[in-house]
């Protein structure tokens, strides 16, 4: 039975299942939230980001996932230091020049913190004099730390990344460290 894996990937840990040796005790990972052999990460999800993670059990459906050739769309709620202008709203929809290339153009808008959002643990850094904004963006590719870079090479680096939405699947109101299974037609 082919099915799919939805997980809240919490702040600080890891997609994978195990550890380098030195760092066992001291890093969280999949196994420490995941009891379903034969399930694997549908792509990745840095260590400092939160958010929609997919496994499943599946080959094929894996591939189709996580290869940035089937351009499925990602989304994001990112939280940068700063607010956000218009100006850079409007870099990030037609694609933002970084050192290793121009990435496709993006949907993008400035959005309120979400209601339903969970504390993060620990919380971000807070300046006095420099404000919050939250955007939402969408990207169809997948280079390293790509929405991160982004934010940045347009003059608001992120503080909080947050992935609602990987193609048709949605994180929706699933609570951080949990998951929920779904079976696949």
């Amino acid at each position: 039975m082919r099915q799919i894996l939805l997980f809240n990937k919490p702040f600080n840990v890891l997609c994978q299942f195990t550890d380098e040796p030195q760092y066992r005790e001291q890093r969280q990972t999949l196994a420490d939230y995941i009891d379903c052999p034969g399930f694997y990460a549908a792509g990745r999800l840095d260590r400092d980001s939160e958010g929609l993670l997919l496994l499943t059990n599946d080959g094929q459906l894996q591939n189709q996932i996580a290869d940035p050739k089937h351009k499925l769309p990602k989304t994001y709620l990112v939280q940068v230091e700063g607010d956000i202008s218009s100006n850079a709203i409007s870099q990030l929809k037609t694609g933002v020049v970084l050192k290793d290339g121009t990435t496709r153009p993006a949907q993008a808008k400035k959005v309120n913190e979400p209601k339903w959002l969970w504390p993060r643990n620990p919380p971000i850094r807070e300046r006095k004099n420099i404000p919050t904004s939250w955007v939402e963006l969408t990207i169809t590719e997948g280079k390293n730390r790509q929405v991160r870079r982004m934010t940045a090479a347009v003059g608001f680096p992120t503080l909080r990344l947050i992935r609602i939405k990987i193609g048709p699947y949605q994180l929706k109101n699933l609570p951080s460290g949990e998951s929920i299974m779904q079976e696949i037609s």
